[in-house]
């Protein structure tokens, strides 16, 4: 290796240990946490309530990537679990977001779509886009849990989640990474048990 590729290479590991670290305060600060979030989506999935997600930005594409995973399949050949993204139908999107703004995107799928024993899941990094603070309030107000992954101080989304997964760190792409881990491993346990 010669002197130029590894000093190229210092910001990649870098940012690989700083993922690391990110992981393991997680893993040590939400050990509680991570565990009740399991037994909310393990409980709706196991009654046939579906997982409605959502998040804005890289946090949509993970609602996106989550509802996949449970309809189609993440490790093991199962059963169909009912999910979906509330982010996906542009159309819906752009004529809620004209008709009603975009703070209501969310909120008027949930009203639309939700039922007691389903289960909003949002992703967030700041936990105050108002369209995801707007969902929350319509789930609860159809009497459907909130379980929210978010980041920094988990803002204003922490008071409206029935349970929130706060990442220690102030850092977007490393919650959004550390949210999608700790969602394939709940994902692979209710696939386990289910």
């Amino acid at each position: 290796m010669t002197a130029s590729s590894s000093s190229s290479v210092a910001p990649l590991l870098g940012a690989l240990r700083d993922l690391a670290s990110t992981a393991e305060r997680t893993a040590s600060q939400l050990e509680r946490e991570i565990d009740q979030a399991l037994a909310l989506v393990r409980a709706t999935v196991a009654r046939g309530g579906t997982l409605l997600f959502c998040g804005n930005g890289g946090s949509a594409a993970d609602a996106q990537h989550m509802a996949t995973e449970y309809v189609v399949r993440y490790m093991r050949n199962r059963r169909a679990y009912p999910a979906i993204a509330l982010t996906t139908d542009s159309s819906l999107l752009t004529a809620a977001g004209n008709d009603f703004g975009f703070d209501q995107v969310f909120a008027r799928q949930v009203e639309a779509l939700g039922k007691p024993g389903d289960l909003l899941i949002i992703h967030s990094t700041s936990g105050n886009s108002p369209n995801v603070l707007r969902a929350a309030d319509a789930a609860r107000a159809r009497g459907i849990p909130v379980l929210a992954l978010s980041a920094k101080d988990g803002g204003a989304l922490r008071a409206k989640a029935d349970l929130c997964l706060v990442v220690p760190t102030t850092r977007t792409d490393r919650a959004q990474e550390i949210h999608l881990c700790i969602q394939h491993a709940i994902c692979d346990a209710v696939e386990e048990t289910l």
